[in-house]
C-alpha cells in the first residue's frame, strides 16, 4: 500500500491507494523536488485526481499540485469558485503566453497553513495540458485563475510561495514557519 509520506516517481507497475493521501506539509521534501511527466493518463492518474479535487474542497482551497499530496507527478487539480461544475484537472501543464502586465496579490498554500505571501505574477497566461480524459487542450485566463495555474505550476517545480517572500513577508512569517519546520 501506498503511503503519502513516501514520494516516487510514476511507476505504473506499483499501485496507489488514493484513500490514502493527505496533503503534506512544509518541509516535506517532495515539495521541493521537480515533478516528473506522468506517461498516460490511466485509471490510476483518474482516481488519484478525482481525490486530490476532494481534498483541495475539503481544505479548503482553490487548488492542489501532486507534490502537495506526496506525489512527485505533473498534475494538479484546480477550481477558482468552489462549485464542482468547475473542478478542472491538468495534467503535464505548460504555461506560455503572460500577458497584461504583473499584479501583486497576496497567496496562501494548504501546504504552508497561516502563511500569506504577496506575491507578482503576470496577470494573464495560457495553458497547454492534458485533461483527466487523456485529451490535450489549451486555455487562456486571467486574474484568479491565471494566479492558480501559476502557483500550482510552482508546485510542479518545487518552488513555494515562501521563496517568493518579501523581507517584509518573512518577519510577518517567520514564528509560522518555524513552526512547521519543527512539526516535521
Amino acid at each position: 500500500m501506498f503511503a503519502a509520506a513516501n514520494p516516487r516517481a510514476y511507476d505504473p507497475c506499483m499501485a496507489i491507494d488514493p484513500e490514502q493521501l493527505a496533503i503534506v506539509y512544509y518541509p516535506h521534501d517532495v515539495l521541493r523536488q521537480k515533478a516528473q511527466p506522468i506517461p498516460a493518463v490511466t485509471d490510476e492518474i483518474k482516481a488519484v485526481a478525482h481525490k486530490m479535487i476532494e481534498l483541495m474542497h475539503q481544505a479548503p482551497g482553490v487548488g492542489l499540485a501532486a507534490p502537495q499530496v506526496g506525489l512527485p507527478w505533473r498534475m494538479f487539480v484546480a477550481n477558482p469558485t468552489g462549485e464542482p461544475g468547475d473542478d478542472r484537472v491538468y495534467i503535464n501543464p505548460e504555461l506560455s503566453g503572460a500577458a497584461g502586465g504583473n499584479a501583486a496579490r497576496d497567496e496562501g498554500c494548504l501546504s504552508l497553513p497561516g502563511i500569506t505571501v504577496e506575491v507578482t505574477r503576470p496577470s494573464a497566461i495560457t495553458i497547454s495540458a492534458t485533461n483527466q480524459d487523456g485529451e490535450p487542450f489549451e486555455d487562456s485566463a486571467d486574474d484568479l485563475l491565471a494566479r492558480i495555474w501559476q502557483h500550482e505550476y510552482d508546485h510542479l517545480d518545487g518552488v513555494l510561495i515562501i521563496d517568493k517572500m518579501s523581507p517584509m513577508d518573512r518577519m510577518a512569517n517567520k514564528r509560522a514557519i518555524k513552526e512547521l519546520e519543527e512539526a516535521k
